[in-house]
């Protein structure tokens, strides 16, 4: 995984959103070899409950920039101390079905025992980018006719018994197609309806 064409790469922005967010990706070396940190949300939480994030949320007034709530979210979330995260860049924005514009960093952090805050985290799970980019753990599907996105796509990453998908998996197809040399597939797996069950 090579970062350095993060820190000169000009993401896309978002304009319009009902509020601010921002995720923080880290990247973890692990046994020689790049590793990502993940969230499962709590089952409790009222917005996407149980599923597969990085560690962010919503701004708020205490922080300067949108890289201070990345950094804060992770904090408070996994105990990822602000100071031992070098961020070396972001991707483009997203919007997500709550009205939240969501801006991703990506940081690099030490590898070392991430404590989950379990009112917000069920566990942590650091996931290696080779199981990533394995095409047999990768699957995806064009919706069609959805009242919010239209036609859209979905991708899946199915590693190590967890599934990364919906806006935290578009962020992972970005940050793997900028920094190494997996790219997703052109063809979809399947076509769908808007309101098909989710393979996960």
């Amino acid at each position: 995984m090579d970062l350095t064409g993060l820190r000169r790469y000009t993401p896309e922005g978002v304009t319009r959103a009902r509020r601010e967010a921002a995720v923080l990706a880290p990247v973890i070396e692990r046994d020689g070899e790049a590793h990502l940190l993940f969230t499962k949300r709590a089952a409790h939480l009222g917005e996407h409950p149980g599923q597969m994030s990085f560690p962010g949320g919503g701004r708020e007034p205490i922080d300067r920039t949108l890289t201070d709530t990345a950094l804060r979210e992770a904090d408070e979330e996994v105990g990822m101390r602000p100071g031992e995260v070098d961020v070396v860049g972001r991707l483009d924005d997203t919007r997500t079905s709550s009205a939240y514009r969501v801006r991703p960093f990506v940081g690099v952090a030490p590898d070392r025992e991430y404590v989950p805050d379990e009112s917000e985290v069920a566990e942590v799970a650091v996931l290696p980018t080779r199981g990533l980019t394995d095409p047999a753990n990768y699957e995806s599907e064009r919706r069609v006719d959805h009242p919010e996105y239209g036609d859209h796509r979905v991708h899946f990453f199915h590693v190590g018994g967890y599934t990364v998908w919906g806006v935290t998996g578009r962020m992972v197809v970005q940050l793997l197609e900028r920094t190494t040399d997996w790219r997703a597939p052109e063809e979809v797996d399947r076509v769908v309806g808007a309101d098909a069950e989710l393979p996960i």
